[in-house]
Formats: C-alpha cells, structure tokens, sequence
C-alpha cells in the first residue's frame, strides 16, 4: 500500500515555492533579465507587474494558489491511495 500524503505540508511546500519563484521573477525583470518569463507571468496573473507593489502582490497571489493547487493535490491523491 502507497503512503499517504500530508495535504497541508505539500500546500505549504508548494506555496513557499510559488511565492519564491515569483518573488525572484520580479527581481530579475528589474534587473532586465529573463523578461520573456516576465511577459508571461504579467499575462498569466492578475497582481504581478515589476513594481515593488505589484512583485509583492503577485508573490501573495503566487503563494495562495500554489497552496491551493498543491492541498488539492494530495487530498485527490489521498483518496485513491
């Protein structure tokens, strides 16, 4: 029998990794690289742009749907485990 996952401890791992690489993504578009990545982000979410406002916005919104992703996940997992 598979083991179980930890719903909470995977949404919050996901969420840390979320809002960090979002967090990352806006200092390196002010720095003026990897803007294609940038681009995207800005088309995908809602709060991000490369304000100071905006890359905390979009690390906040990065972070609650990495957790919500991420708990969805293990709970689904969960059930057919």
């Amino acid at each position: 029998m598979g083991e179980r996952l930890n719903a909470s401890a995977l949404g919050y791992a996901a969420a840390i990794i979320s809002g960090a690489t979002m967090l990352l993504l806006g200092v390196l578009g002010n720095l003026g690289i990897y803007t294609a990545g940038v681009q995207m982000m800005q088309q995908w979410h809602v709060f991000f742009s490369l304000s100071i406002v905006g890359i905390i916005a979009g690390t906040f919104e990065a972070a609650v749907a990495g957790f919500v992703y991420g708990y969805a996940f293990g709970r689904v997992y969960n059930k057919f485990v």
